[in-house]
């Protein structure tokens, strides 16, 4: 079995929200729910094309948000997306990079989810500090 962690980093890199799924659960599912629960506001929201669902843009439209998300190949009509700003994407990946340089984190040893989540945590707030 295999832990997702799915997180929103602000434009700095720095952590502002994780959640943990099972590893079949599909990321815009989780992306969407915590979406819904942030005010993003004149924002530009950058995700990769797993996140190209009817339900996240229409939500980034109606927060008035910009979506820079790539259209999936089965799209029918592919959408327009600013391959500049996309680059900023990065961010999160390194946002990634350092938690995992914890060994613990790189490869879940944690039995219990709230101990795994405890540690991310930790390490979050290390990104933090940094």
């Amino acid at each position: 079995m295999t832990t997702k962690i799915h997180a929103v980093v602000d434009a700095l890199g720095n952590p502002l929200r994780f959640v943990l799924t099972g590893g079949q659960c599909h990321d815009s599912v989780t992306g969407y729910e915590m979406l819904k629960q942030m005010d993003l506001t004149k924002k530009q929201v950058l995700a990769d094309r797993a996140y190209d669902t009817n339900r996240i843009l229409h939500l980034l439209k109606e927060q008035s948000a910009t979506s820079v998300i790539p259209s999936k190949k089965n799209r029918r009509k592919p959408r327009e997306w600013d391959k500049e700003i996309y680059k900023e994407r990065h961010l999160i990946e390194c946002f990634f990079n350092k938690v995992k340089n914890n060994r613990r984190l790189a490869t879940r040893y944690d039995k219990l989810a709230c101990t795994f989540r405890a540690f991310l945590s930790l390490a979050s707030i290390m990104v933090w500090l940094a």
